[in-house]
């Protein structure tokens, strides 16, 4: 892609989902199929795969089926011959973490490689690029000094997440879920412990932060460098949610569809229509834990969640008073500007920490009632001076369910009237152009104003269409019933129907051993393969891909963690670092250790790369 086309790559959890993401402006979509999706809880059957793909090809938009997790031997049959089943239901690229398909009969589809992964280096992206991938999803921790890096050695597309949940690790290094649970997040199954209560420990048991989710991150935004991704060479934006619903697809994809379009405008569009009315996009107003745009600048700051890991929405402003009604429910005032409605979802944070929820039953200027019983502890959780956010907001949820935008794709009209004959041609936005010839035997008309009343009537929506006039020939101005004009109309949009554009689907062999890697890329390969001993963090499960790393010169290939159980090994890598967070960096060298339910693990710094550790 070139920067005249950038894409929006929305998340789609089933196909009514992905549906709801076209109509606010998306320009494609990942989603899993039956099996073998990072997300278990988020497969859909191939027969909504190929509704969904002929919906989106509608408006030039592109599904892209993930398989990105690790297979094993067993699974690899199966697993291409799901491949084979997507490109026939039209799905245009398939998402990959396990290198061992590129060495199967897959169809000739364009393949991504997952963030999983773990494309970090320029040498990663040029060995990816040479194995045959088209696209290069990019690790969330990469600054855009980094991002330019890897664009000057590569050609193919680059992706970035922009929007969503932020893993505490380098995506497709994270063990932990795997140790403690024995679900593995390169299988689809992680456990999530990123989001759980730990203690912060030193090596004499002393209790440094007690009971707080120490690993979780706020979620990433960076919806305001959106012109600097672009520069730097990423060409698809891609927004983190297959689990998510609907009211947050709608709104996340909306608010960068503005943000793109006010970018670059049109020519940055990869698909085709504009959005016409419904809601405003707030994202604030849906799922997050607070933003952050983590490492993009190349600098560090507040990374971390606080005790909000589940998730706080939209800051209001602070509690000022407490009290009980005469029913015994729970009554606050607080000094927000904004209105609150009942049936409203609150998040409060304690002066303490602690965090609470309740639901607002009556909301009447700044006075909050609940039907939650008044206790004792309410009154230190709810106390003067205690945050309030949001997290459900009744309005604006309604309002995305009955005020959705129209996606419409504009179609010019050529109007010629010669005669006895009436030529209507239409062109649409997307190259498609029809004619239409209709006994033009109408009485001459009387009133000056029907060439206006003409336009008038032709210049309005069909289906998925939006007519105007383009050119407007007659050489007697007739009278054009209402009637007619609208059944001309509809029978334009019915034949742009039938000429639907046939997706133009790149054509790809990424066989490796039809591989053809130019010199100067085989170097790159040379040097950052050859002669490596590839540990469990290679993820290989199955042999064909022990068999690939072998073939590129690697000394030798360890099984993948969830094959063979290493003892205590590296757990999670990550960028975000507890010291750093604390402020402690320099001055406490002691061995510190996170603590769960009696579980402990060691944690380790890497200061050279700025890194946290944790053993386990």
């Amino acid at each position: 892609m070139q920067l005249s086309e950038l894409e929006i790559l929305a998340p789609a959890k089933n196909r009514e989902i992905g549906i709801a993401a076209i109509n606010c402006g998306a320009d494609s979509l990942y989603i899993a199929g039956p099996a073998f999706g990072a997300r278990e809880a988020a497969g859909n059957s191939l027969q909504d795969i190929e509704k969904l793909a002929k919906y989106a090809h509608k408006f030039g938009s592109k599904l892209y089926m993930v398989i990105n997790t690790i297979l094993y031997d067993k699974e690899i049959e199966q697993a291409t011959a799901l491949a084979k089943r997507a490109y026939e239901a039209g799905c245009d690229a398939l998402i990959i973490q396990d290198l061992g398909l590129l060495k199967t009969k897959l169809p000739p589809i364009p393949l991504f490689a997952s963030t999983q992964t773990n494309i970090r280096t320029p040498e990663q992206a040029v060995l990816l690029e040479s194995l045959g991938f088209e696209r290069l999803i990019l690790a969330r921790e990469l600054s855009l000094e980094q991002i330019r890096e890897i664009r000057a050695q590569t050609t193919i597309d680059l992706e970035s997440f922009v929007h969503g949940a932020l893993c505490v690790s380098y995506s497709g290094q994270c063990y932990m879920s795997s140790r403690v649970t024995g679900r593995s997040g390169n299988r689809g199954e992680c456990a999530q412990l990123c989001r759980n209560n730990y203690n912060l420990i030193d090596s004499s048991g002393k209790i440094i932060v007690k009971n707080s989710p120490l690993l979780s991150l706020k979620d990433l935004n960076l919806a305001h460098y959106i012109p600097q991704l672009a520069l730097a060479g990423i060409s698809s934006f891609k927004i983190e949610g297959r689990l998510k619903d609907a009211s947050y697809v709608k709104n996340i994809v909306r608010y960068y569809r503005s943000v793109v379009d006010s970018f670059v405008g049109s020519l940055a569009k990869s698909s085709y229509g504009s959005l016409y009315g419904g809601f405003v996009p707030k994202p604030q107003s849906t799922f997050n834990r607070g933003y952050t745009s983590f490492f993009i600048t190349g600098e560090r700051a507040s990374w971390s969640s606080g005790a909000m890991a589940k998730q706080s929405g939209e800051y209001l402003g602070k509690i000022e008073r407490i009290s009980k009604d005469k029913l015994g429910n729970i009554e606050f005032t607080h000094n927000s500007s904004l209105p609150l409605s009942n049936g409203d979802g609150l998040c409060i944070l304690s002066l303490n920490g602690e965090v609470s929820g309740l639901r607002v039953s009556v909301s009447s200027g700044n006075k909050v009632t609940t039907n939650q019983k008044f206790q004792i502890k309410d009154k230190t959780l709810l106390a003067r001076g205690s945050k309030i956010y949001r997290n459900y907001n009744k309005e604006f949820e309604r309002e995305l369910e009955v005020n959705m935008p129209e996606r419409l794709l504009s179609v010019a009209v050529t109007f010629i009237s010669t005669g006895d004959k009436l030529r209507l041609t239409a062109i649409s936005e997307d190259g498609r152009e029809v004619l239409l010839l209709r006994d033009n035997s109408f009485e001459v008309a009387r009133d000056s104003r029907a060439k206006e009343k003409t336009i008038a009537q032709i210049e309005k929506k069909s289906g998925i269409y939006k007519f105007g006039i383009k050119e407007y020939k007659v050489d007697i101005q007739r009278f054009y019933p209402a009637s007619f004009l609208n059944e001309c109309r509809r029978e334009l949009a019915s034949l742009l129907d039938q000429k639907r554009v046939i997706q133009k689907k790149k054509i790809s062999n990424v066989n490796v051993s039809e591989i053809k890697l130019a010199q100067t890329s085989q170097h790159k390969i040379n040097n950052s393969i050859r002669g490596v001993e590839i540990d469990y963090r290679g993820n290989v499960a199955n042999s064909l891909a022990r068999e690939l790393y072998l073939e590129l010169g690697a000394k030798s290939v360890d099984n993948a963690f969830e094959v063979s159980l290493p003892k205590e090994v590296e757990l999670m890598r990550s960028k975000y670092c507890i010291k750093h967070e604390l402020g402690i960096c320099s001055h406490n060298q002691e061995q510190l250790f996170l603590e769960n339910n009696g579980r402990k693990f060691k944690l380790g710094f890497d200061c050279k790369k700025c890194e946290m550790i944790i053993f386990g």
